[in-house]
């Protein structure tokens, strides 16, 4: 049987992991479309990296970092009184790092397919950077926005690696596809294939919508 908590910790986490990855993705992204670091090359790599590394490899130094025996885990303990390993506040962390680059990739791209007419037709009418990125720039990916939103929040919500390292499988922490997990090692296939079924058949709707409003936003502006 489905434990209701278990899918609102689950959205709960796509939810805030995708409302600080938005924060977070937009200036980072503009950064990488129009700064001009030569080092750039080395952060776009560093933000890729969770899309070929394993998540049990990110979830384990994460583990390793916030652990009550590490230097980090020991100055957040005893300065804050922070816990990080196997608590809500870990996933959160491990989600926004390792679904960083769905976030920030689409972004980027809209950005960077921008004409760069824009920005300075925005400059020339004295729009400040702030101005010209809220009303002109970010309007105009409205598309990337919607695709780095969803992508990230399908992501989170499918994570397994990551939240399994970095949380474990507490009532706290315990995600639909860590049930899923249990319920296949209890051998209770009907618990797991309910909360499969319910995680496809959202991760089916909130893919078809994208695909159909992003359909619609390039008709219009054809």
């Amino acid at each position: 049987m489905i434990e209701w908590n278990t899918i609102y910790i689950t959205f709960k986490l796509a939810i805030i992991t995708t409302s600080v990855l938005l924060l977070v993705g937009i200036p980072l992204a503009y950064w990488l479309a129009y700064g001009s670091s030569k080092l750039k090359f080395i952060f776009e790599a560093l933000i890729a990296l969770p899309l070929v590394l394993p998540p049990t490899v990110l979830g384990f130094y994460l583990l390793i970092a916030f652990s009550s025996q590490s230097s980090l885990g020991k100055f957040l303990d005893s300065h804050f009184n922070l816990s990080i390993a196997f608590t809500f506040s870990g996933l959160v962390i491990g989600s926004v790092i390792y679904s960083l680059p769905f976030m920030i990739q689409p972004i980027q791209a809209g950005f960077q397919q921008l004409s760069p007419s824009l920005k300075e037709a925005s400059y020339i009418l004295g729009k400040s950077r702030w101005q010209t990125l809220t009303m002109v720039l970010l309007p105009n990916i409205k598309s990337a926005l919607l695709t780095g939103i969803v992508l990230s929040f399908a992501h989170t919500i499918g994570e397994f690696g990551v939240v399994l390292m970095i949380g474990g499988n507490l009532d706290e922490t315990r995600v639909a596809s860590i049930a899923i997990f249990d319920s296949v090692n209890r051998l209770d296939y009907a618990t797991a294939h309910s909360y499969s079924l319910l995680l496809l058949l959202f991760s089916f709707v909130i893919l078809a919508l994208v695909y159909f409003f992003n359909k619609k936003a390039m008709t219009s502006f054809r």
